[in-house]
C-alpha cells in the first residue's frame, strides 16, 4: 500500500507546489499582521508557505490521532515564532526553513514506515 501511497504523495505535494503563487495557510486578501504581509509580499516566503501548508495537510490527514495532536501543538508553536518576526524578511525566511526541514523529516519517517 505504502508504495502507491508514495507517488501519489508526490504527486500531490508538485501538484500544489506548481500551483499560483499564493498564500496557501491565509488569504493574503485578508493578510493583517506584518509578518503575513510581508510573505504575500516576497514570493520567496510565499512559496515557502506553500509548501509549509500542503507539507501539514498532507501530514495532519495521515497521522494518527496522537500524531496529529502532536503536528498542531507544533505548528501553533511555530505560527507564534513566525508572528514574532513581523515583517523582518531574513528572520521568516529562517523560520519557514526551520518549520519545513522538520515537516519533510516528519513525512520521511512516515514514509520510511511501510504499509501498516
Amino acid at each position: 500500500m505504502i508504495t502507491i501511497l508514495r507517488p501519489l504523495l508526490a504527486a500531490l505535494l508538485l501538484a500544489a507546489l506548481a500551483a499560483p503563487a499564493r498564500a496557501a495557510s491565509f488569504s493574503c486578501d485578508k493578510a493583517e499582521t506584518a509578518d503575513e504581509k510581508a510573505i504575500c509580499a516576497h514570493l520567496s516566503l510565499n512559496d515557502r508557505d506553500v509548501e509549509m501548508a500542503t507539507r501539514f495537510e498532507i501530514l495532519r490527514a495521515m497521522l494518527p490521532m496522537g500524531g496529529n495532536a502532536k503536528l498542531r501543538e507544533d505548528q501553533e508553536a511555530w505560527l507564534s515564532e513566525r508572528r514574532a518576526c513581523a515583517g523582518d524578511v531574513a528572520c521568516l525566511t529562517q523560520s519557514y526553513d526551520g518549520r519545513l526541514k522538520t515537516l519533510r523529516a516528519v513525512f520521511s519517517e512516515f514514509a520510511k514506515q511501510g504499509p501498516l
